[in-house]
């Protein structure tokens, strides 16, 4: 049974950081693709930032690309979420996502396996 359990989350201000974690248990980490996803009040989850098994290859929003970086520790069996220059439209709930099959990373519906979720909140 695969569990995620995010952490990190919080009320910061514009322009502030976050690391977002994510750590994974009952799984063979390496042989997930991990994802974060958000979701704002009264909006539909959306697709923030994705990382394959090794962690050469990593994908971005391109509302969040140049601002937030994905990365992962194996050794770990945890996924971070760095978030830099924050700002008050990145408040939503951000939720670890994973996935053993080869998917369409950007599309939610492909990912079996869900974290709880950790609120961001950006004040201007």
């Amino acid at each position: 049974q695969v569990q995620l359990v995010e952490s990190g989350g919080g009320l910061v201000q514009a322009g502030d950081s976050l690391r977002l974690s994510c750590a994974a248990s009952g799984v063979t980490f390496d042989h997930l693709v991990m994802a974060w996803f958000r979701q704002a009040p009264g909006k539909e989850r959306e697709f923030a930032a994705a990382i394959l098994r090794t962690g050469e290859t990593t994908y971005y929003a391109d509302s969040v690309k140049g601002r937030f970086t994905i990365s992962r520790d194996n050794a770990k069996n945890t996924v971070y979420l760095q978030m830099n220059s924050l700002k008050p439209e990145d408040t939503a709930v951000y939720y670890c996502a994973a996935e053993e099959k080869a998917i369409n990373v950007r599309l939610g519906r492909q990912y079996n396996h869900w974290g709880q979720g950790t609120q961001v909140t950006v004040s201007s």
